[in-house]
């Protein structure tokens, strides 16, 4: 049968077809996946591994705004609210979640959900702190980077005791609602062993206690502090760094922002390379590669950082050996 269609008709048709196809190709356009960023410190204090973690993602083609979405959820240092943030990027429906600012953010996350891919960052290892089940074949929903920051206190111990050699007692100030204070208690307390060095161990969780941890610091007539590497007093660092000042303490710190920032001294992990690494991990993961074979990356990048000037304040000589070895010294 021959169906006979006037120019009229035609016409009509073919404007209904044209005025169509925009609708028809937004619908065809591919919706932009939303990654949730769960992090336990805040904007400020993150803002420079925050760039490093969008330079990861856009050497794998992601640009934020552009080709990807990202929601973020800051816990400001208080531990107990990471769940209920883990808690809302789920009910989101995020396309993937990365859990930064040591392990308490991995572990709010892995508890939230058991579907949803997860890139976290931990200062700890993954395996103990039951991340995933092994480095090389994480198995779960979850891999990411260990940056080592909490296995590293045994080190920032020896290094302070070079500078301040006369320090015949260290304070060590740890938080002890941080998960993996046990585990750094351990480290320093092998390390002062080794050293034959005292020690006093000083708790902190808020601003308050930082307080009182720095004046207790002089009571008892230590000569030098170690303070833990601790989500929490990253996201208080220049308060930390104007105690430390305040009350005439040469301490040393897990991250080069703390030196760069007025602190004397920092040693640990390049903590920008790591987050960038976060970024890549999590480009493949939204490409279609899955959590359970991506291996947990190993940070191998770290920094020693000097800063002269603070030195030069608080009438420390800095021994010339020691300096050498600074990956950075700043005057």
């Amino acid at each position: 049968m021959t169906v006979t269609i006037g120019r009229r008709e035609l016409l009509i048709a073919l404007g209904g077809t044209v005025a169509a196809w925009p609708l028809a190709a937004r619908a065809q356009q591919p919706t932009m996946p939303v990654v949730g960023f769960l992090n336990s410190t805040s904007p400020s204090a993150w803002k420079p591994y925050v760039d490093a973690f969008r330079q990861g993602l856009n050497e794998a083609g992601y640009v934020e705004g552009r080709t990807v979405s990202i929601e973020y959820r800051w816990a400001e240092g208080r531990y107990k609210n990471l769940p209920l943030l883990a808690a809302e990027l789920v009910r989101r429906k995020v396309a993937l979640i990365v859990a930064t600012g040591g392990s308490a953010t991995a572990l709010a996350a892995t508890a939230a959900t058991k579907t949803i891919p997860i890139v976290f960052s931990s200062g700890v290892d993954p395996v103990e702190a039951g991340l995933v089940a092994s480095l090389n074949r994480p198995g779960g929903n979850a891999t990411g980077v260990n940056l080592f920051v909490g296995q590293m206190e045994g080190k920032r111990l020896g290094l302070l005791r070079e500078l301040v050699p006369t320090a015949t007692l260290i304070a060590v100030l740890l938080n002890p609602n941080n998960p993996p204070a046990a585990t750094q208690l351990k480290n320093v307390q092998e390390a002062a062993r080794a050293l034959d060095q005292q020690i006093h161990i000083l708790h902190a969780s808020s601003e308050a206690e930082l307080e009182a941890a720095f004046a207790t610091v002089r009571q008892v007539g230590a000569g030098a502090l170690l303070v833990g590497a601790d989500a929490f007093f990253n996201s208080r660092r220049t308060y930390i760094i104007a105690l430390a000042a305040r009350h005439g303490i040469p301490a040393i710190y897990e991250q080069r922002e703390f030196a760069v920032a007025g602190g004397l001294m920092s040693h640990g992990t390049n903590v920008s390379d790591g987050y960038r690494q976060v970024g890549i991990y999590a480009a493949r993961i939204l490409k279609g590669e899955k959590p359970a074979d991506l291996p947990v990356m190993q940070s191998t990048k770290f920094e020693f950082v000097i800063n002269l000037t603070s030195a030069k304040a608080l009438g420390i000589v800095v021994p010339p050996m020691l300096s050498a070895r600074a990956d950075e010294v700043i005057e």
